[in-house]
């Protein structure tokens, strides 16, 4: 899957009328459409939450035992599945014996 080609476009749900008018009003001001200004938004809040989503990311490769690495390639290539309660027990099984 290509991210980065230019026919890919991410859909989101309404937001409502309130933050449609608010992205509209924000938009207008500085002269962009509500989709610049939307992708402008969305990617400043993601910088903001970086060392918060790093967090989130050590802790569930800390609760695999796995590296941060791992984990976040698990993520990034769709391989990574919720743990169920029989793999959380097995892995503090394995931790115990070591």
């Amino acid at each position: 899957m290509n991210y980065y080609a230019m026919t890919k476009r991410l859909q989101i749900p309404w937001i409502g009328e309130y933050y449609a008018d608010a992205l509209t009003l924000e938009a207008r001001i500085k002269n962009r459409t509500e989709v610049q200004e939307a992708a402008s938004l969305l990617c400043a809040k993601l910088m903001e939450r970086k060392s918060k989503r790093e967090e989130m990311i050590q802790y569930l490769a800390d609760k695999r035992g796995i590296s941060f690495d791992e984990m976040k390639r698990q993520l990034l290539t769709g391989e990574y599945k919720p743990l169920e309660p029989e793999e959380i027990v097995e892995l503090e099984e394995v931790e115990e014996g070591e």
